[in-house]
């Protein structure tokens, strides 16, 4: 299909990554991006490992 957000392991991560933002609920640019490196250490190895998986990529 030409646009398939389930197939897109890229989308899940950026669902996850707006909820955090939303939660931080940062007032100025420069600390949405600090906000922003913080959080991708909320996305450990095996997790996205799983988005790969959940979309239906091999195994790594």
């Amino acid at each position: 299909p030409p646009y398939s957000p389930d197939l897109n392991p890229i989308e899940q991560v950026f669902a996850k990554l707006k909820h955090l933002l939303r939660k931080a609920a940062e007032r100025t640019v420069e600390a949405t991006w600090q906000r922003i490196g913080s959080l991708l250490d909320a996305f450990p190895p095996h997790e996205c490992a799983n988005y790969l998986r959940n979309s239906g990529y091999a195994p790594i």
